[in-house]
């Protein structure tokens, strides 16, 4: 079983999430944007083993703590998919247009759909799902039924493609071929804003919902 806590960081207030397994307590971080205090504060606060860091892409709100929380904790970051290496190689300059701090990160290892990340006893499934940006992934845990989707998909919204590298069908592509096929029951984490189900933003989301999409 796992558990995912969530804390909003940076300015632009993207929802970090720390997973971790509640039989061994190893966990990973999921885009850590900044506020690398406040993410070391929960994981020690409840006595949380970090393994990895996991990107899901690389804008400055999702991965400008990425290096810095991977120094400290001595651990290695996984993702996005290789396609976001440019964003990652200007994280600086990126963080220096918001007046956030920041520095180029170089993952350990890039990954593809298909990829598995373990959590303890517990499987992520990798999910490749361009659109918002050209690398972007998601994660997902088939047993509980969770998905951590980054800026793919919102609470009654979808992420912005008019950033260089952005798409909108392909985004539209990502959410109707790789996030639907999981099922109605899925609750995910977005990368901003509350969580909800796949079966709500089926229903409601205007971008995406099944009349928006003619299904």
């Amino acid at each position: 079983m796992i558990k995912v806590l969530i804390q909003s960081v940076t300015p632009f207030q993207q929802n970090s999430s720390i997973i971790y397994c509640l039989d061994t307590k190893k966990c990973v971080i999921v885009d850590p944007g900044g506020d690398v205090d406040s993410l070391l504060k929960i994981s020690q606060e409840n006595n949380l083993i970090p393994e990895k860091i996991l990107l899901t892409h690389g804008h400055i709100d999702h991965a400008g703590g990425a290096s810095e929380l991977a120094e400290i904790l001595k651990v290695e970051i996984h993702g996005p998919h290789i396609n976001d290496k440019y964003l990652l190689d200007q994280l600086k300059e990126q963080g220096e247009m918001f007046g956030m701090p920041s520095r180029n990160c170089s993952p350990n290892k890039w990954l593809e759909e298909g990829d598995q990340i373990t959590i303890g006893d517990n499987i992520l499934k990798v999910y490749f799902c361009p659109g918002h940006t050209p690398g972007h992934i998601i994660f997902y845990n088939e047993n509980q039924k969770i998905a951590i989707v980054g800026d793919v998909l919102f609470n009654g919204s979808i992420g912005r493609t008019d950033l260089p590298g952005g798409d909108f069908n392909d985004l539209i592509d990502s959410v109707k071929n790789k996030l639907w096929p999981l099922g109605d029951d899925i609750e995910f984490f977005p990368g901003h804003g509350p969580i909800s189900t796949f079966k709500n933003e089926k229903e409601t989301n205007p971008f995406v919902s099944n009349k928006a999409l003619g299904l």
